[in-house]
């Protein structure tokens, strides 16, 4: 395979309506919580040169786009995803770290945060210099927490007052050390249970 992970062009807009569509297909089969998105607003995040795409010679591999909030106070890694012809190789960690780098060049100021339920995704995160924290330390832009009304678990989040959710939050503050090595090693046992106490308590019937 020859899989090359670039910044967006005019020429990856074709590829909106296979993104949301593989993005919104993960999600269900694992049963998660995810922020839908239109293929308009992801053609609008590759036209804005702030969304990441990998292609296996013009095969759509796998992306990711960035949102910025607080006029660029804090950005966010949205919509990782891997095409299921392409998972298991390493691409999820490829495109995450390289997303990574260009979000901190093109926003040098910014704190970069995430919010998920995927331990996979909790351990790139790790990987790259990230901490979990309390939603508080995260943006206190509304329209942030607005995205989260497509996801399943939103009455939740919504009972808490956009505080706690089965989601966790993890953020990377640029003004700290290097983020090699990583300051927060990933415990998957103890992520495991943390979830398991989230879903006892937010899911009860």
């Amino acid at each position: 395979m020859n899989i090359s992970i670039i910044t967006t062009q005019e020429e990856h807009y074709k590829y909106s309506q296979e993104i949301c569509e593989t993005i919104e297909l993960s999600a269900l089969l694992r049963g998660t919580g995810i922020a839908k998105r239109t293929p308009e607003y992801i053609q609008k995040k590759m036209e804005n040169k702030d969304a990441i795409i990998a292609l296996d010679n013009g095969k759509f591999a796998g992306f990711c786009y960035i949102e910025s909030w607080q006029h660029g106070k804090f950005v966010a890694h949205s919509g990782l995803i891997v095409h299921p012809d392409y998972r298991n190789l390493g691409l999820a960690k490829k495109i995450k770290s390289f997303v990574f780098d260009y979000s901190l060049k093109k926003y040098p100021e910014a704190k970069v945060f995430g919010i998920t339920t995927g331990l996979a995704v909790m351990k790139i995160n790790s990987d790259l210099g990230y901490k979990p924290v309390p939603f508080s330390e995260l943006t206190s832009d509304q329209s942030f927490w607005k995205g989260c009304q497509t996801c399943t678990n939103y009455e939740i989040l919504k009972s808490k007052d956009n505080k706690m959710c089965l989601c966790t939050g993890m953020l990377y503050d640029p003004k700290e050390k290097p983020k090699d090595p990583p300051k927060h090693p990933f415990n998957v046992k103890i992520s495991n249970r943390l979830k398991s106490i989230k879903e006892a308590l937010f899911l009860k019937k």
